[in-house]
């Protein structure tokens, strides 16, 4: 048991509760059916928005799927990724992408229990959170961050922020005295929260500003009154620092990049 949930449960908020619940840009299209998950998103071309998330085929169907989905992504230029749950099938669904030449990455399910995290914060960086007065330094440092461009980042973070009905998405900044250094977001679903798109820029990295960001973030989570944050970390770089600070690794999930 973790905050009260159990394994299945965490794996639930961290896979299926945030597929349920994610907002897309103004161009997404989504396909969603009980065996499938899929966005694509036009403006979102260096990926973001563009995934397969779950995959539950047959194996009279399964390399036809995966022929056409390269497809659709490939007629319009863009960057997707494609991720294997647990819960996907065929078995070697993995397998078969990795044969296509894919480049892989490994990916870890985090979780922790909110009142149990300890995170100690840098001294001198101060995070806040993002309105449309800061959006447009938010989605920079954004750009900056993940090597990417800003424009749809933009367009996006300023309709989640405009939607007056939209009270699950949030972002946030971290200074270091008063220079913009990094970014953190996280979407409040019903029963926890997901931590997303946290990013450093490299000349302030290893000196705290990710704990930071890290700490305003839980603490907002608590203040909505959510027990379990959870978020998918790569396994060579944000999952260990997270593991060192009080999560719990539930399941490493193997993702596959398009280029």
């Amino acid at each position: 048991m973790l905050a009260g949930f159990t394994r299945d449960e965490v794996l639930h908020e961290a896979l299926v509760s945030l597929r349920q619940a994610r907002v897309g840009c103004a161009d997404t299209q989504v396909y969603a059916r009980p065996d499938w998950y899929q966005i694509l998103t036009p403006s979102f071309r260096e990926g973001g928005f563009n995934e397969v998330s779950f995959a539950r085929l047959g194996d009279h169907e399964v390399e036809a799927v995966i022929d056409a989905t390269f497809a659709q992504y490939a007629a319009q230029g863009l960057r997707f990724r494609w991720t294997v749950t647990p819960d996907c099938r065929p078995l070697d669904l993995a397998d078969r992408l990795a044969r296509r030449g894919l480049r892989s990455e490994r990916v870890v399910v985090l979780a922790a229990a909110i009142d149990a995290l300890q995170i100690p914060e840098a001294e001198g960086v101060t995070v806040e959170r993002v309105g449309l007065d800061t959006v447009e330094l938010h989605a920079e440092i954004t750009a900056r961050g993940w090597n990417v461009d800003p424009a749809p980042l933009l367009a996006f973070q300023r309709s989640v922020l405009a939607d007056p009905t939209d009270d699950r998405n949030f972002f946030f900044l971290a200074r270091r005295h008063g220079e913009p250094i990094g970014i953190g977001n996280y979407t409040a679903l019903p029963r926890s929260a997901f931590l997303i798109g946290a990013v450093v820029l490299e000349d302030h990295r290893s000196r705290g500003a990710y704990r930071s960001l890290l700490a305003a973030r839980v603490r907002h989570a608590a203040a909505r009154g959510l027990k379990l944050v959870t978020t998918h970390a790569r396994a060579t770089t944000s999952a260990p620092i997270l593991t060192r600070l009080g999560f719990v690794p539930v399941v490493e999930l193997p993702v596959f990049f398009n280029r």
